[in-house]
């Protein structure tokens, strides 16, 4: 299993934190990776964190929590892809340090959060995260929560992974030589677990679509299952940068014939 593999499959959502702040050298470097974060959509993504006790912030699913992270994007095409990306690598590395992350979307007061941000004019802040080390205990709030999505679990393969064309099961050859990276976009977070990416293996190009469930589209969130196939994205790309494949990310309808609620998001290219 690689690096990466184990950091994705390693990560949880953490609710219950130790109360202790983020160590100042730890600090520091988040704010040092913030600054390096990027994505294949040229869409600027951009993150403040803030002093929950300065600002007065909480989220009644948390408990110990004491600084928190918060991304705006401008609205536009890829916004939200962009936003799922680029929120993803900080989760990511973040949690390489220690530190425990959790997308929230909605249970918070959002007025708070986007007047301690700074939220401009055309910007939307469709998450927040908490940072913090994990408590060694989880609340009973906090397992009865993940129980109740199914957070442990992740749909097979062969949901997910097309050939060639939509719901042709990947032959067995195929699977095995992109194991890890399956793996990476199976564990990849969602709003709710619905884990709404679908991927059409077509040679050296992988084209990534939106399933699309009712409810996950809003003025204050944009589309959270665009920012989810976003997060699905940056693991596959992550995993095929930690091979040393070269990645490019395009725009490019390959026009498949696709079920109704779908809808064609990018491309990744292999030289």
């Amino acid at each position: 299993m690689s690096e990466l593999l184990q950091l994705i499959r390693g990560r949880k959502s953490v609710r219950t934190f130790d109360p202790v702040p983020i160590r100042t050298e730890d600090r520091k470097r988040l704010e040092e990776y913030i600054r390096t974060i990027n994505d294949p959509f040229g869409v600027p993504v951009r993150f403040v964190l803030l002093d929950a006790g300065e600002h007065g912030l909480s989220s009644p699913v948390l408990s110990g929590e004491n600084l928190y992270v918060a991304g705006m994007v401008f609205r536009g095409p890829h916004a939200e892809e962009a936003y799922g990306y680029a929120f993803e690598k900080l989760v990511l590395y973040a949690w390489s340090l220690g530190i425990g992350t959790t997308w929230i979307g909605g249970t918070m007061k959002r007025e708070a959060f986007e007047a301690a941000a700074g939220l401009k004019e055309g910007e939307m802040m469709p998450c927040v995260s908490p940072l913090g080390y994990p408590a060694k205990k989880r609340s009973l709030r906090e397992v009865m929560m993940r129980k109740g999505v199914g957070a442990d679990s992740r749909l097979p393969a062969e949901k997910l992974f097309f050939d060639g064309s939509w719901g042709t099961g990947l032959a067995q050859n195929k699977k095995a030589a992109i194991a890890d990276l399956i793996e990476m976009v199976r564990w990849a977070p969602s709003a709710v677990n619905k884990q709404p990416w679908r991927i059409v293996v077509a040679g050296q190009r992988y084209h990534f679509y939106e399933k699309r469930d009712k409810g996950y589209v809003s003025d204050k969130t944009g589309d959270l299952q665009k920012i989810d196939v976003g997060i699905a994205l940056c693991h596959f790309v992550m995993g095929l940068e930690e091979q040393e494949k070269a990645p490019e990310v395009v725009i490019s309808d390959p026009g498949l014939s696709v079920p109704e609620g779908t809808e064609y998001i990018a491309t990744v290219r292999i030289p």
